[in-house]
């Protein structure tokens, strides 16, 4: 479906995409689009927003999701985020934790599709910039297509174009956030119907996406792919994307990744303090599935200098690389 470049992004994923993240992801995925983790309005309005909103400008493009269910809240967070240079504002309406619905947003929100077509609309209202919705297929035993059907045409009427759906349902009770990313099943039918109601609208699909053969399955049938814990599990998959959905020749090598990222730690380190492992955790990953990439989780994990861990990575390998 996509005529123009494909859309490939990094879910946003909580306490996983910070800043830190990001700028080591767009290193090894000079295409892909960047999402930050879900920030609350509360943080923003009552907290250190500068701390929160702070991103290094190679990230681009990169979204900034917003939590909320006040629409003037919303509206006042969005400009925020324009303000600061983010290329998009994204609603989070499929967080399922505790924690998110204590507060009446996130997932339950996909019950008030009212509530939501309100709080979009004052966010575009409010901004220049493209505002969507990240959704899942439904929420509890509301999960067939005219639950999500219903919640997608509310929204769109005041505006928004771009929906990513999580093709799964959310159990709002009894199930961890983590269980809710594997237990309910994936229904990539119901996006497809959805697509096929709505041609005019950017859909884009997310959930249990972890192969190039299925980003280039999905993105023949939607407007884009999101991917999620595969791109920090196994970072160096994000190359692969660059080459074969993409084109891009210029491929770095781990170690070359991992050297870039050195002067990275130590301007953090210089301009805000930063520990070092608040960086390297997101590295971790890096040489998952190959000759001494357990020698380099230790080292990380040990909080070793990135040039130390990468020492214990075999030399031959190492050129083999490069």
């Amino acid at each position: 479906m996509n005529a123009e470049k494909p859309y490939v992004a990094i879910a946003p994923m909580m306490d996983w995409t910070d800043r830190h993240c990001r700028y080591f992801h767009r290193l090894l995925a000079p295409n892909v689009h960047l999402f930050t983790e879900m920030v609350t309005t509360g943080a923003l309005i009552h907290g250190d927003r500068e701390r929160f909103l702070r991103f290094d400008a190679a990230e681009h493009p990169v979204t900034l999701q917003l939590g909320g269910s006040d629409p003037a809240a919303l509206a006042l967070c969005a400009r925020m985020g324009e303000d600061h240079g983010y290329d998009e504002i994204n609603l989070n309406c499929g967080c399922p934790s505790d924690r998110v619905q204590s507060g009446a947003f996130g997932a339950c929100l996909m019950k008030e599709p009212q509530q939501v077509a309100d709080c979009v609309g004052a966010m575009i209202d409010a901004v220049h910039i493209p505002v969507s919705v990240k959704c899942r297929i439904g929420v509890d035993d509301c999960d067939d297509f005219s639950f999500l059907n219903k919640f997608i045409e509310e929204v769109s009427k005041v505006g928004c174009q771009i929906f990513t759906i999580h093709a799964r349902k959310a159990w709002l009770h009894g199930l961890s956030p983590k269980e809710n990313r594997e237990v309910p099943p994936l229904r990539y039918d119901i996006v497809s119907q959805i697509k096929e109601k709505h041609p005019d609208l950017k859909i884009y699909v997310n959930g249990g996406i972890k192969t190039i053969e299925q980003i280039q399955e999905y993105l023949s049938a939607f407007d884009g792919v999101m991917i999620g814990r595969e791109a920090y599990q196994n970072p160096y998959f994000l190359t692969e994307i660059g080459r074969t959905v993409f084109g891009n020749g210029n491929i770095l090598p781990r170690e070359t990744v991992a050297q870039a990222m050195i002067p990275y730690i130590e301007k953090q380190a210089r301009l805000y303090d930063t520990p070092a492992k608040s960086i390297t955790r997101h590295m971790i990953g890096l040489y998952h599935g190959q000759p001494g990439g357990r020698k380099w989780r230790r080292a990380l994990s040990e909080q070793r200098p990135v040039q130390e861990a990468l020492a214990s990575i075999p030399q031959r390998f190492q050129a083999e690389s490069a």
